[in-house]
């Protein structure tokens, strides 16, 4: 069964670092693109950052410049490392997997397995 783990979330005071983990496990890892996605209470899920099977990256212009998407796929892991954390930054944070494309995608419909979340919260 295909299986996705987010980790890495916690509470940081604005201005910090943290970097999220995304290990997926019963798939073939190289066949996907992977993407982090964020909801905040009250608030439509968004896409923050996708990355390619070959690497190419999309961002949100909210973290253009703050956060950086990578892949270790012989770790089968994918990460969001998250720097200059702004209180609006606070939100669950979600790791997706995508099949079949050779590009990434910043849209919620197009990711095939979800992860359950980690919690990111950025104090004022």
């Amino acid at each position: 069964q295909v299986q996705v783990v987010e980790s890495g979330g916690g509470l940081v005071q604005a201005g910090g670092s943290l970097r999220l983990s995304c290990r997926a496990s019963g798939l073939v890892f190289d066949d996907y693109a992977m993407g982090w996605f964020r909801q905040a209470p009250g608030k439509e899920r968004e896409g923050v950052s996708c990355i390619s099977r070959y690497g190419a990256t999309l961002y949100d212009d909210s973290v253009k410049g703050r956060f950086t998407i990578s892949r270790d796929n012989a770790k089968n892991t994918l990460y969001l490392q998250m720097n200059s954390l702004k209180p609006e930054d606070t939100a669950m944070y979600y790791c997706a997997a995508q099949r079949w494309t050779n590009y990434c995608s910043r849209s919620w419909a197009d990711y095939n397995y979800w992860g359950q979340g980690t919690q990111v919260t950025v104090s004022s």
